[in-house]
């Protein structure tokens, strides 16, 4: 039988197939991981339980990476949504990092700033704006509050949530998706952080149409899987300048008559970001056999 891995719990996944019908199932022997959305085959054990077979081609795959494993988010996915909200303390970091990640596996990304119900939002979201000219969308809302503008975004495609733990992904979702049924948690002031609620990936069909899947909350995401000579195709900030440098092979980090350098000390790119590729250039070039 075809299904569709609606969700990823360690070893064992959930598979719907088109009809409706729910199986836990396995994977047999030691095939390559199973990742949320991966449309498979599977045998049937019993009522209720399967065993996976076969993993169809992939669209795309969205996962992070360090140097000991890999932790696969998503795949066949139409866009990464990526959430974050005045607090906890937002990390910019790792907002560039999902949006380097999407940019990678060439998946389209969407900014949505959470709780514009708070005093801070405001100067958050104005402080985010440079997003917006790098051509990412950028919506600000409440999850409690109107979501006609992302309910608009998500009709009829297959979306995942990403963002640190405490933005507000599972209230969003519940909103989104009233039978979701997903846990959420309160903000550790002592920690300036939120309480782990999703543990596993889960995917979600939306009213409208189309699908929504939740990811772990996360506060990292490792690139270790990315070529540090192809690092700089994944900032649209730096595109429109990299055929204006002197050198061909210019690595933007230190060359003369580099446009992007040039660009960053007229203030026309965020230092931040320079420092983000710099940093991890230097990484995964540090890491490479």
């Amino acid at each position: 039988m075809q299904g569709l891995i609606v969700s990823a719990h360690g070893k064992r996944f959930g598979v719907e197939t088109d009809s409706g019908e729910k199986y836990a199932c396995v994977i047999r022997g030691k095939k390559a991981g199973v990742a949320c959305n991966d449309t498979v085959e599977f045998s049937a054990l019993g009522p209720g339980e399967g065993v996976i077979e076969h993993i169809a081609p992939r669209r795309n795959l969205l996962y992070r990476s360090d140097e000991m494993r890999s932790k696969l988010l998503a795949a066949n996915v139409d866009q990464a949504v990526i959430v974050t909200a005045a607090t906890p303390a937002p990390r910019p970091e790792l907002i560039d990092r999902c949006l380097i990640a999407a940019a990678a596996a060439g998946i389209p990304a969407i900014l949505v700033i959470n709780k514009a119900d708070l005093a801070e939002t405001a100067a958050y979201a104005a402080s985010q704006a440079h997003y917006r000219t790098m051509g990412y969308p950028l919506l600000t809302l409440s999850a409690q509050g109107d979501l006609t503008a992302l309910r608009a975004v998500l009709h009829g495609k297959t979306s995942i949530l990403v963002g640190t733990s405490g933005v507000g992904k599972s209230t969003l979702l519940n909103a989104l998706v009233p039978d979701a049924g997903a846990k959420t948690g309160d903000i550790s002031t002592a920690l300036d952080a939120g309480r782990h609620t999703t543990t596993h990936a889960n995917s979600h069909a939306l009213p409208d149409g189309g699908r929504l899947i939740d990811s772990p909350g996360m506060q990292s995401f490792g690139l270790a899987h990315l070529n540090p000579d192809r690092l700089s195709d994944y900032f649209p900030d730096f595109s429109p300048l990299i055929g204006g440098c002197r050198f061909y092979n210019c690595r933007h980090l230190q060359e003369p008559g580099c446009a992007v350098m040039a660009a960053v000390a007229e203030g026309r790119i965020a230092k931040r970001r320079w420092q983000c590729y710099r940093d991890l250039y230097d990484a995964l070039k540090s890491a490479a056999p």
